[in-house]
């Protein structure tokens, strides 16, 4: 039980001086999707499935000229529609599931992005990274941790989940990051991870979370 225990608090520590590098090395990290409304955000997430926020942001910058309201994107030519975010790849069923969820938007909320957890992931193309994204960045609702690839990366790297399962995930890094860093440690690892700890070749000499890193301690050791 104590072994258990101290486990626990090693790992609670160990979090938390991941969170202060992250934060000083990255004061201005944040969201990297553009938007105006919970709508556009909504759209935007939907799309950055399997696609970096850049190719989203110009994407988007037309797309969102053009579609302005739930009913736009409801009403919208499937096609057209699909040909508008082509680049984003897997565009005809991004472009279905866009159409479909505005579609529920305009016929049960009023046009309106819902505001709950549960609501939101009735919608089509809608998981609880997208949910997260939408409620914390849109409306101040932070219930939980959007886990994306950099997030599950960073996080198995430096020890602080055993799942690879972004579900999973989530639920083991809620138990361990401060409540009041759920909004802000998404982003912290997504900075570290498109400047340092990226997919294939990591940069882990330069990395300042070197000594507090599981991955980088099993190279020392082969």
């Amino acid at each position: 039980m104590n072994k258990i225990m101290n486990k626990e608090v090693r790992l609670e520590e160990k979090i938390k001086e991941i969170i202060r590098r992250l934060k000083e090395a990255y004061p201005e990290a944040k969201i990297a999707l553009n938007f105006k409304n919970p709508l556009q955000l909504l759209v935007a997430t939907i799309l950055s499935a399997q696609c970096t926020d850049e190719r989203v942001n110009k994407v988007t910058a037309e797309l969102f000229e053009k579609y302005k309201t739930a009913k736009d994107f409801a009403e919208a030519p499937l096609e057209e529609l699909a040909n508008a975010i082509k680049s984003t790849g897997f565009y005809q069923q991004k472009a279905k599931y866009i159409k479909e969820a505005c579609k529920i938007i305009v016929e049960k909320y009023g046009g309106e992005v819902p505001r709950s957890m549960d609501e939101l992931l009735e919608l089509p193309g809608v998981a609880r990274k997208t949910a997260n994204i939408v409620l914390s960045n849109a409306y101040g609702i932070v219930e939980g941790i959007p886990v994306d690839t950099h997030v599950s990366r960073l996080s198995q790297r430096l020890g602080l989940v055993k799942s690879k399962d972004p579900v999973k995930i989530e639920r083991e890094l809620m138990e361990i990051v401060p409540k009041e860093e759920w909004f802000s440690f998404p982003y912290l690892l997504q900075a570290h991870g498109r400047a340092i700890c990226t997919a294939r070749k990591p940069k882990c000499e330069e990395c300042f979370l070197k000594d507090l890193c599981d991955y980088y301690a099993s190279l020392s050791q082969d």
